[in-house]
């Protein structure tokens, strides 16, 4: 499997359980903490459009940023500055997720009519949804290099 193809896996696959994560947060404390859907608010907000098309377009710009989260990680472990290890994926994930609320917190901040939520509330869940996102991308890229190296040492 070629590099992209990682970065597309681990990404999709990090991106996918961390947005379940956050649905059942949201279950639980009866509030929205879905990702996608306040990024559908805030294009809403600037580009009106259909309301699905937002939406669209906030899935589109999760998954996106999932890719980005992803091509980070897959480039440390491919050039060896980071083990794909279950510590890693803990520390990756507590990492991109203070980066997640610093960057949550100044596009809230600079946007004209942000959404109205509890702020506090969802800051404090996007930490671990993030590292619900690199244990699965740390875990999806640990399984494809098991299937590679398994194939290696079949063809010899």
């Amino acid at each position: 499997m070629n590099k992209l193809e990682k970065i597309a896996v681990a990404g999709v696959t990090g991106t996918s359980f961390m947005t379940l994560f956050s649905y059942l947060v949201s279950v639980i404390e009866k509030e929205n903490f879905s990702e996608p859907e306040h990024l559908g608010t805030l294009i809403h907000r600037l580009l009106p459009g259909t309301k699905k098309l937002n939406q669209v377009q906030g899935w589109a710009a999760h998954y996106a940023v999932g890719l980005l989260f992803a091509t980070v990680f897959t480039e440390l472990w491919e050039r060896q500055k980071a083990k794909p290890s279950l510590k890693n994926a803990l520390l990756l994930g507590g990492i991109s997720g203070a980066l997640a609320v610093g960057v949550w917190k100044l596009t809230f901040k600079l946007h004209p009519a942000p959404p109205w939520i509890k702020y506090t509330k969802y800051y404090a869940q996007l930490v671990p949804a993030h590292v619900v996102f690199a244990l699965f991308a740390t875990i999806s890229y640990r399984l494809i290099k098991q299937v590679e190296n398994k194939g290696a040492s079949t063809a010899t």
